[in-house]
């Protein structure tokens, strides 16, 4: 009920004029149902026509860096110029959970260099990598930060790449955030300014 809800939800936003929909990896939660969010995202894109389906987001340090270039790959090759991929670093639950789903839990740390991989695996043709995402390759899918806390701000602002501020989580740091990204944003290949993005929870 709650996916075929969902989807409704979404349709609804489309029709509405709204630009994204998107969905935040989650696991262990009974009230939560977007753990298999990759899944998730191709559904709704293909039960909507226009707005952007994407990932806010995918936790990386969960994941395989080419399992999930391969498969926002694979949902840019089937719904072009509609799929976003948000990225962050916590584990979407709780400790035990987040070594059920990854036994390294160190991996965080390594959330910088990952993310330089997925922009590599999604970029364009390297003749020099032995590594390919296909299909991902040359699709390059939007990456976008997200965070809570000044640790993704700054990565984002080093990266040139568009920035999602969880609001809803930590507020007491939002205005250091923005401040942060916004005076250390450097220019790059997919901005050539700041892009900032607020999370709100909102009842209406």
């Amino acid at each position: 009920e709650t996916l075929n809800k969902t989807v409704q939800y979404a349709q609804k936003a489309d029709q509405l004029g709204f630009n994204r929909f998107w969905l935040a990896e989650h696991h262990n939660m009974p009230g939560i149902i977007c753990s298999a969010t990759s899944i998730l995202v191709g559904h709704i894109a293909g039960k909507t026509e226009r707005i952007r389906v994407g990932s806010g987001g995918i936790m990386l340090p969960n994941h395989s860096t080419l399992v999930v270039a391969e498969q926002f790959g694979t949902l840019e090759s089937l719904y072009p110029g509609r799929i976003d991929l948000g990225l962050g670093r916590a584990p979407g639950s709780d400790s035990i959970t987040s070594q059920a789903l990854n036994s390294d839990m160190r991996r965080a740390d390594n959330f910088p260099n990952e993310v330089s991989e997925l922009q590599k695996l999604l970029g364009p043709y390297n003749s020099n990598s032995r590594i390919r995402a296909i299909p991902g390759e040359d699709t390059n899918v939007p990456i976008w930060l997200l965070g809570s806390s000044l640790f993704s701000a700054q990565l984002a602002a080093e990266k040139g790449l568009p920035y999602v501020f969880a609001g809803h989580f930590a507020p007491r740091f939002l205005h250091d955030a923005v401040a942060l990204y916004k005076q250390n944003f450097k220019p790059s290949s997919v901005l050539s300014h700041p892009y900032f993005m607020l999370a709100l929870p909102l009842v209406a």
